[in-house]
C-alpha cells in the first residue's frame, strides 16, 4: 500500500528544487525557500477563463504546478464535437456545463487542489469578483472575450502623479491562444508590458463577405450562415440585437442557414460550423493546446514565485512543418485607451451624471452606451442588476463633481457597450476627469491630463 503523504511529497520534488535553489536566471525579488511552495498553495489565487481545449489543459497544468486555489469560468455546455481534444470530458458529460465538469475531473485526479467552477458569462461577473485573483489565465477562443477580460484587468491599474504604474494595482494576465498547429503564449502586466489592445493588430481582420453575394449568389456554407446572421436576422427580428452567446439565437441562425443552403443546393451547413462562422472560432488541435498551456502555466508560476525571469513578452509556436518557436518583445502603447493612464475628459462642475453618460456616447475615443459608472470602488450608477439600478438612479440628476467628493480631478471607471468593427462589445474604460476652474488644477494638469 502506497503512503498517501509520501506520494504527495514525491509529487512536488521538482517544484521544491526549483523554489529552494538560487540561480542566474531568477527574478529580481526571488528569495529561494522551501516555504515558497506552501505560500503558492495557500495565498495565490488564479482564475482560468475558459474551460475548452486550452482551458482544460491550463487547469490540469496549474494544479500540477503547485497552485491549489483555482477557479474557472465558462458559459458553454459540453458537445460531442468537444471530446476529441477537451480531454477532461466524456460522452456521458454531453450537455453539462464545461466549467463544472472540468473542475470536478481535475479535483478527482489531483489531491489537495480546490477548483471553484462558474457557469455563466464573463460579463455577468462584477469587478469585485475579478479583483479577488492574483493572476488571470486566459484560454479563450474569441477576440471579444479576450478584449473584455483585458479591459477588466486594466481597470484596476492606477498611476502615480508621474504616470508610473502603481505596482500593487497591476493585475497579471497570462494569455494563450491556438489556431490549428499554431499558437501563442504571452504575459500581460498592465502598465508595464503591452496589453491586448496595444497589440490588437496581431489578429488578422475577420473575413467579410460582400452583401450582394450573400443575398443573391451564395456559393459556400459560410455564405448561407452569414446571410442568416447579417441579413435575415434583422429582417425578422427588427431592432432586437443578435446575441452570439444565446443558444436560442444561434439555433435560429443555424435553422435559417440550412433553409438557405437547401434552396441553393449547398452542402455542409452544421451547427458547429454556424458557431464557428458567427463567433469566428478557429478549430483547435490537442497537441497545440498542450504545448501552449505548458508555456502559460510556467509563466504563471514565474509570476507567482519569481523563480525565473518572465517571458518578454510574446511567444509564438508553429508546428505546421517541424517545430519552430520564437520570442518577440513588443512595445506598449503609452497612449493606449485601455492600459494607459486614462482618456482625459474636461468638465464643468455643473455637469450631471446623466449628462456625463451622454457625453461618453459622443466622445470619439469612447462611443460608450449603456454605461455603468464607479469612482474609488463606489457605484455611482449601475445599469444592472435592477436592484442596483434602482439604488443608484437618484444619482443621475446630481452633479458628477459632487458625487466625486468635490475633488478637482479623479479617475472614473466606466463599463458599457462600445461599437467596434460594426459590432457592439462589452468593455471597461478608465477616464481621467478634470473639472474646470477649480483650485488645484494647474495649466500643466490641463495640458497633460495628470
Amino acid at each position: 500500500m502506497v503512503d498517501a503523504e509520501a506520494d504527495i511529497s514525491d509529487r512536488w520534488r521538482d517544484l521544491d528544487k526549483l523554489l529552494s535553489r538560487p540561480g542566474n536566471l531568477v527574478g529580481q525579488t526571488f528569495d529561494p525557500s522551501p516555504d515558497l511552495k506552501n505560500d503558492l498553495r495557500q495565498y495565490v489565487k488564479v482564475l482560468v477563463v475558459g474551460a475548452g481545449g486550452l482551458g482544460c489543459e491550463l487547469l490540469k497544468d496549474l494544479a500540477l504546478s503547485g497552485f491549489q486555489n483555482l477557479e474557472v469560468i465558462d458559459m458553454d455546455r459540453i458537445e460531442v464535437t468537444n471530446l476529441n481534444r477537451q480531454f477532461l470530458f466524456r460522452l456521458q458529460d454531453v450537455g453539462k456545463p464545461k466549467a463544472e465538469v472540468a473542475a470536478k475531473r481535475v479535483m478527482e485526479r489531483i489531491s489537495g487542489v480546490n477548483i471553484v467552477p462558474h457557469f455563466g458569462r464573463i460579463q455577468d461577473k462584477d469587478l469585485a469578483f475579478y479583483n479577488e485573483f492574483n493572476i488571470i489565465a486566459l484560454g479563450l477562443d474569441s477576440i471579444e472575450a479576450r478584449s473584455y477580460i483585458n479591459d477588466v484587468a486594466c481597470s484596476f491599474l492606477e498611476y502615480d502623479s508621474e504616470d508610473n504604474p502603481c505596482e500593487e494595482t497591476i493585475k497579471p494576465m497570462v494569455d494563450g491562444g491556438t489556431e490549428g498547429f499554431k499558437g501563442h503564449a504571452r504575459v500581460i502586466l498592465p502598465g508595464v508590458t503591452p496589453c491586448f489592445e496595444c497589440t490588437i493588430w496581431l489578429f488578422p481582420p475577420q473575413t467579410k463577405f460582400p452583401l450582394c453575394t450573400l443575398a443573391e449568389t451564395p456559393r459556400t456554407a459560410a455564405h448561407c450562415i452569414e446571410y442568416a446572421h447579417l441579413i435575415k436576422w434583422d429582417e425578422v427580428h427588427g431592432g432586437n440585437a443578435f446575441d452570439a452567446d444565446n443558444p436560442d439565437h444561434m439555433q435560429w441562425i443555424y435553422t435559417e442557414a440550412v433553409k438557405r443552403a437547401e434552396l441553393f443546393g449547398i452542402p455542409g451547413v452544421t451547427y458547429t460550423l454556424t458557431q464557428g462562422v458567427v463567433k469566428n472560432i478557429i478549430p483547435a488541435i490537442a497537441s497545440t493546446n498542450a504545448i501552449i498551456s505548458a508555456a502559460c502555466a510556467l509563466e504563471a508560476l514565474k509570476i507567482a514565485t519569481g523563480c525565473s525571469k518572465m517571458l518578454s513578452n510574446y511567444l509564438s509556436y508553429n508546428g505546421v512543418e517541424g517545430l519552430h518557436t520564437k520570442v518577440t518583445e513588443f512595445v506598449r502603447d503609452k497612449d493606449c485607451p485601455v492600459c494607459g493612464p486614462g482618456v482625459l475628459i474636461e468638465l464643468d462642475t455643473s455637469i450631471t451624471l446623466q449628462k456625463f453618460m451622454e457625453l461618453l456616447g459622443e466622445h470619439p475615443k469612447l462611443l460608450l452606451s449603456k454605461s455603468s459608472i464607479s469612482y474609488q470602488g463606489e457605484n455611482l450608477y449601475m445599469q444592472a442588476p435592477p436592484v442596483l439600478e434602482e439604488m443608484t438612479r437618484s444619482n443621475l440628476t446630481l452633479p458628477l463633481f459632487n458625487l466625486m467628493g468635490k475633488v478637482p480631478k479623479g479617475v472614473v471607471n466606466v463599463s458599457g457597450m462600445a461599437r467596434k468593427d460594426d459590432k457592439k462589445i462589452s468593455c471597461t474604460r478608465k477616464l481621467r476627469v478634470l473639472f474646470k476652474g477649480i483650485d488645484g488644477v494647474t495649466d500643466m494638469d490641463m495640458a497633460s491630463g495628470a
